[in-house]
């Protein structure tokens, strides 16, 4: 979906139209920018900048609080549009979703035509607009949706498959987050012809057992299937402070909540039911917004064990502490290392 969040709330709301607004935290409490129109990304606002920031490049934007409940009502009506097409919908989160249509009777098989349809079917019967990628496999088809933004879709065919990855900014690809994308840069590996060059051997010595992944993935092959059941591999908490925490004991202080927030949602969470817990997590935003994450095997929530993290994470660090989150991890993760932990907002 386009915007998604934004542009439910335009159709809400029709006096916002061609506005620049955002929906996200509070600026004077240092929330975050969930998402925000295309009139508030000429200046530069993007998800996950702070609000505050965004308010600075843009003091006329409109922050809206988020109301999930009503993102949720329009994310059932899309999802019932995908179902007329096929069973296969893996869902990634309330407005994207991964579909495989190769079975579709519909629009003469064609993916391209089945595309067209969902996405019109979707504005007809919501008012939202959607975008597209298609291709022979998740990633591929992931990098197209958006390559023809807003409203529109891309198709990469099995025949252009190969130049098209070859041209590829490395940071494409799926997994390759802020660290990888610098390893790869400082190797001088810019666009995905230049990784063809490493063989697998080289990628696995340099990047570890995601050297392997990279090694398909910059060729354009992806067999992951499309899982309509996908499985938890984490559960997590975090809190961003009102004001920066500027020590190790503040720190410390702020641990035994967050265990119980995260106990308490492990609890809830029928997802985590009967997984075995392998790994815990602290994850820290520093006051400059750099961050890190701290992982020790472990199958329990242990406060011990996260104090001993948090001093890990620190250590690398001087700065004071904008934002800690804790979580754990369950058998079978594979999660590739220099990907953020997904914790939820508080």
């Amino acid at each position: 979906m386009d915007c998604f969040f934004a542009a439910v709330e335009v159709l809400d709301h029709p006096e916002l139209s061609g506005k620049a607004i955002a929906v996200g935290g509070d600026p004077a409490k240092r929330g975050v920018i969930a998402t925000c129109s295309y009139e508030a990304r000429t200046f530069g606002i993007h998800s996950a900048m702070a609000s505050a920031r965004a308010m600075k490049l843009c003091p006329e934007l409109q922050i809206l609080p988020p109301r999930i409940a009503r993102y949720r009502e329009f994310s059932a009506q899309i999802r019932a549009v995908f179902s007329r097409f096929t069973d296969l919908i893996e869902p990634l989160s309330l407005d994207e979703a991964y579909l495989d249509v190769t079975e579709c009777p519909a629009n003469q098989g064609s993916a391209t035509l089945t595309a067209q349809a969902i996405r019109e079917q979707i504005f007809q019967e919501t008012g939202l607009t959607a975008s597209a990628g298609i291709a022979p496999n998740k990633m591929l088809a992931k990098v197209a949706s958006d390559w023809n933004k807003p409203d529109g879709q891309w198709v990469i065919t099995p025949a252009q498959v190969d130049d098209f990855v070859r041209q590829l900014p490395v940071t494409k690809l799926s997994g390759v987050g802020k660290v990888t994308a610098e390893k790869l840069h400082q190797a001088g590996a810019t666009v995905c012809g230049d990784l063809q060059s490493w063989t697998e051997v080289q990628l696995r010595e340099r990047f570890g057992r995601f050297g392997g992944r990279l090694f398909q993935l910059c060729r354009g092959v992806d067999d992951r299937p499309v899982q309509t059941k996908r499985e938890r591999k984490s559960v997590s908490v975090e809190r961003t402070f009102v004001s920066d925490r500027q020590d190790i004991d503040a720190c410390l202080a702020e641990l035994p909540e967050l265990l119980v927030k995260l106990e308490a949602r492990l609890a809830e969470s029928k997802m985590a039911a009967g997984k075995t817990i392998t790994t815990l997590v602290v994850k820290i935003k520093f006051a400059d917004f750099s961050q890190t994450t701290v992982q020790s095997g472990g199958d329990r929530p242990d406060l011990g064990v996260y104090g001993r993290l948090l001093h890990e994470g620190l250590a690398r660090n001087e700065r004071a502490v904008r934002l800690l989150g804790l979580g754990v991890r369950f058998s079978g993760s594979t999660d590739n290392p220099d990907n953020q932990l997904g914790l939820a907002l508080e």
